[in-house]
C-alpha cells in the first residue's frame, strides 16, 4: 500500500512531543489525519482533530486506513494489536527497541486482520506532493521533489541522503518507502519493490540497502523480472564481520550478508550498483536519460 492524500490516518501517541511535531508537519503537507490516540486525553481535541482512548474507539466514528505509531517500546505491542483489530490497512511502526516476542505477536495480529506493517524502526513513507506518514522531511523541497523515481531504504537518514542526491542529479521522486532497520520487519525490500513495480507513477527504483540478512538478495530475484530499471547502493562495505553496525539487522555473520555478496547478487540480476549514494543518484540519472 502506498499512502494517498485521501487515506484516513490515525496517529497513536499524537499528544507527545514527537507525535505533535510530526503530526503538525503531516497535516501541513496534506496528510489526511482524522484523529489520534491517547487514553489519558480521550475526549479532547489536539491539532484540530479528536483524541480517542483506543484505535478501536476511533474506528466506531468511521474507518481509517493508516495508523502511525509514536509509542514507547514497551507499549508498542498493545498499540499495534489495537490498530490491527480496529481495521488499519497499513500500520507504520516508527518505534525501535521493541522486545522480539512482542514484535512476533504484532505480526500475528497483522496477518489475522489483513494489516500490512511497515517497520518496526521505520522512518515512514512519503508520497511526494501528496502526503507523508512518519518522520521523513517531506516538506524539504531540496530533498523531496515530485518525479517518477521510487526509493526504498532501511535507513531514514541514508534514504534522505539518497533522495537529496537524486534531486541534485535533477531527478524527482514518486514514493519513499522506509522499510525499517529491525530484523523482523513487516514489509521487506522485495515487498516494497513489488509495490513500486505496480505503481503507475513510478518508472524506476533505487534501493538503499545495508549489510546483514538476505533482504537485498531476495529483492534482486524480483528485480530480475522487472521491466522498470533498478539502481542500488549497499551501505556498510567496510564493516568488520560479526560486529553490529547501526541497525539491529545490520550485522554480518558466518560470511553471509556482506556488502559484496549483496552487490554481486544485484548486479547478476541486472541492477546497476553505486558505491555511494552520490554515485547511485548519478547512475539513476544515466538510466532515466536513456528512457
Amino acid at each position: 500500500m502506498i499512502p494517498r492524500k485521501n487515506d484516513r490516518i490515525l496517529i497513536q501517541g499524537i499528544t507527545g512531543k514527537q507525535g505533535t511535531f510530526w503530526t503538525e508537519a503531516m497535516i501541513a503537507y496534506g496528510s489526511n489525519v482524522i484523529g489520534g490516540v491517547n487514553p489519558k486525553k480521550a475526549g479532547t481535541q489536539h491539532l484540530g482533530v479528536p483524541v480517542y482512548a483506543t484505535a478501536r474507539e476511533a474506528s466506531k466514528t468511521g474507518p481509517f486506513d493508516i495508523a502511525c505509531m509514536f509509542i514507547p517500546p514497551m507499549m508498542a505491542k498493545d498499540a499495534a494489536i489495537d490498530a490491527c483489530e480496529a481495521g488499519a490497512k497499513l500500520l507504520v511502526c516508527l518505534t525501535e527497541h521493541i522486545p522480539s516476542h512482542d514484535v512476533m505477536e504484532m505480526h500475528v495480529a497483522a496477518r489475522q486482520n489483513g494489516t500490512r506493517i511497515v517497520g518496526p524502526n521505520t522512518a515512514g513513507l512519503v508520497t511526494v506532493g501528496e502526503c507523508f506518514v512518519g518522520i521523513m522531511p517531506a516538506f524539504n523541497d531540496k530533498v523531496f521533489q515530485k518525479g517518477n523515481v521510487g526509493v526504498i531504504s532501511r535507513s531514514g537518514s541514508l534514504g534522505t541522503l539518497l533522495c537529496l542526491n537524486l534531486a541534485q542529479a535533477g531527478l524527482g521522486q514518486s514514493v519513499f518507502y522506509g522499510i525499517g532497520g529491525d530484523p523482523m520487519i513487516g514489509t521487506t525490500t522485495a515487498d516494497a519493490l513489488r509495490i513500486l513495480d505496480a505503481d503507475p507513477g513510478t518508472e524506476a527504483v533505487v534501493i538503499c540497502g545495508e549489510i546483514g540478512g538476505s533482504a537485498e538478495e531476495e529483492a534482486a530475484e524480483y528485480a530480475r523480472t522487472m521491466k522498470k530499471p533498478v539502481v542500488a547502493f549497499i551501505a556498510g562495505r567496510q564493516s568488520p564481520p560479526g560486529k553490529k553496525m547501526g541497525h539491529a539487522g545490520a550485522i554480518i555473520s558466518g560470511g553471509k550478508g556482506t556488502a559484496d555478496a549483496k552487490m554481486d547478487a544485484l548486479r547478476a540480476a541486472g541492477v546497476k550498483v553505486g558505491l555511494n549514494p552520490t554515485e547511485a543518484g548519478e547512475l539513476m540519472a544515466e538510466v532515466v536519460a536513456g528512457f
